[in-house]
């Protein structure tokens, strides 16, 4: 079997797997674009109390609000043109409902409340990636002329132009941060293909390190990494690359993507009620899976086939997910086949991070939900408990009851599980630890779970 086919076919399975519904190639939302009705009322609002509302665009249809406090909603016009908002990603008409004037107004009203839509310091550029792909990027700054922390925006897995969609860039300058944001490549007029290969992409932004530092000038303060999800593999790797002040991962993995699959097998298993033998039977068929999937796919099926003729008559066997287990044990070997060649998104399967933050000196805050599916925390927890143990500049913070991007969320009777907002807390962390380096107070019920230990070093 070829290399890059078979890797791309699984990927493609896995999406639609796991998202039905809108089911897509990775990297197939590289060309969404925002609301065009609604867009021009995009902007961070300054409210009469000093406070802001940021209003985001979606890809679909309308706008999103969000807070400093993590209270967030969709927002839709009604026929008769006025703003309805559902909370979260609910449908349910609760909370504030703010009201916008008209794009050339700039103006919201948010309870008993006016706003005015902030003007920025934006500067846009391109500068050069890795292999000299051009990458289209931004840099928005604080008003004033004094150095100000900026935080380089690092892509999770979206493909999703962060030109359009970050939000970050809006409302850290409106609390004194300054923001780089690039469109990944691929992206929003980015030269090159979407890639998930976390080595590009690190190379990527380490060059986006250097292209801010280069646009701020003199008001370059402190300047670092804030990456989610896939992020967390991609901004240390970075890190390592080029000099930085900081790093900042939000619901990341400090371990590979075959143990995100494997993790998500266990933490399935173990939500439906099954026992510690069956689950040391599930890790023996992890280990096939990933075997498979690490080799691209030439090790062959025969593994795969013994492993589906030995448990196929379990109780549990129909419980198995994951990233792509599930799949390989219920699809018969002709479909894979046929699926191929679909997109190569050169992700590293092999890649351990541990020699990467074992190395790294950069002050690193790691920021988990303590009910990720998406990437069960457990594992990654442990790593980076033992890494502050050992001296390593490792902050870890928590929050319970929170799942993938530091959510929290409603279940409904059949396990789905529905964002009602962000933690609170949660944005004010990462802020802080661009500003002075350190976490100061609570943060909402987070909880700190790994400082640096002096003794380790």
């Amino acid at each position: 079997m070829s290399q890059s086919w078979l890797v791309a076919a699984l990927t493609l399975i896995i999406s639609i797997i796991a998202h039905p519904a809108t089911a897509q190639a990775p990297g197939g939302d590289v060309d969404e674009r925002p609301d065009p009705a609604v867009v021009c009322h995009v902007g961070v609002y300054r409210l009469d109390d000093g406070s802001w509302v940021d209003v985001a665009p979606l890809a679909n249809k309308g706008l999103r609000w969000r807070r400093l406090d993590g209270s967030t909603a969709r927002m839709m016009l009604d026929a008769q043109g006025h703003w309805v908002s559902t909370l979260g990603s609910t449908t349910r008409v609760e909370g504030p409902q703010p009201q916008l004037g008209s794009c050339d107004e700039g103006r919201m009203v948010f309870g008993e409340q006016s706003g005015r839509r902030l003007t920025q310091d934006v500067r846009d550029t391109t500068f050069v990636g890795q292999g000299g792909t051009h990458l289209n990027g931004r840099l928005i700054l604080p008003p004033g002329d004094g150095p100000v922390p900026i935080m380089i925006e690092v892509h999770g897995s979206e493909g999703a132009n962060a030109l359009d969609f970050n939000a970050f860039q809006r409302f850290a300058p409106a609390e004194d941060v300054g923001v780089f944001v690039y469109a990944k490549r691929g992206s929003g007029g980015s030269e090159g293909q979407y890639t998930q290969d976390f080595y590009i992409l690190a190379e990527d932004a380490a060059a986006a390190v250097v292209e801010a530092r280069r646009l701020a000038g003199d008001r370059a303060g402190r300047v670092g990494l804030h990456g989610g999800s896939q992020g967390g593999w991609v901004a240390p790797l970075a890190a390592s690359r080029t000099p930085v002040d900081f790093v900042i991962v939000g619901f990341g993995l400090a371990y590979g993507a075959l143990a995100e699959d494997s993790d998500q097998v266990m933490l399935d298993l173990k939500g439906k009620g099954w026992d510690a033998d069956v689950l040391e039977q599930a890790r023996e068929i992890t280990d096939v899976t990933g075997a498979f999937i690490a080799s691209h796919g030439e090790v062959g099926f025969a593994g795969l086939e013994a492993v589906r003729a030995k448990y196929r008559a379990q109780p549990w066997f129909a419980d198995i997910k994951g990233e792509f287990t599930g799949f390989l044990l219920t699809t018969p070997n002709a479909q894979i086949i046929a699926m191929a060649p679909v997109l190569d998104i050169g992700t590293p399967w092999d890649y351990d991070p541990l020699p990467v933050l074992s190395g790294l000196d950069t002050p690193m805050l790691w920021i988990q939900a303590e009910d990720d599916l998406g990437a069960p925390p457990e594992a990654t927890r442990q790593r980076l408990i033992d890494l502050a143990g050992q001296g390593r500049p490792v902050t870890l913070l928590e929050y319970p009851d929170t799942d993938h991007g530091i959510v929290r969320f409603e279940t409904a009777a059949d396990g789905k599980r529905t964002s009602i907002g962000y933690a609170p807390g949660y944005y004010q962390a990462v802020l802080d630890w661009a500003k002075i380096g350190r976490l100061d107070g609570a943060y909402g019920d987070g909880r700190l779970l790994a400082v640096p230990s002096p003794r380790g070093r």
